[in-house]
């Protein structure tokens, strides 16, 4: 059972390798939603901050990785 319960975690390790990253992302899409509620027929803001803060996102956590 101890192995089935490695192999899950491994498993969840590799789509959520660092929390922070998976919550910023997260983020990123709650305001993407929110911009298309707030903004319907401007639906391009939302793909723009969807990909811009993305990107914004995994930048900050590249640097920070090279840091450390």
């Amino acid at each position: 059972m101890s192995a089935l319960t490695a192999l899950l975690r491994e498993l969840a390790g590799l789509f959520v390798d660092d929390g922070s990253l998976a919550s910023a992302i997260l983020a990123i899409v709650a305001v993407a939603g929110i911009c298309v509620v707030l903004t319907p027929n401007v639906p391009l803001l939302a793909g723009a901050v969807l990909l811009l803060g993305c990107l914004a996102v995994l930048l900050a956590n590249v640097l920070r990785a090279a840091r450390r």
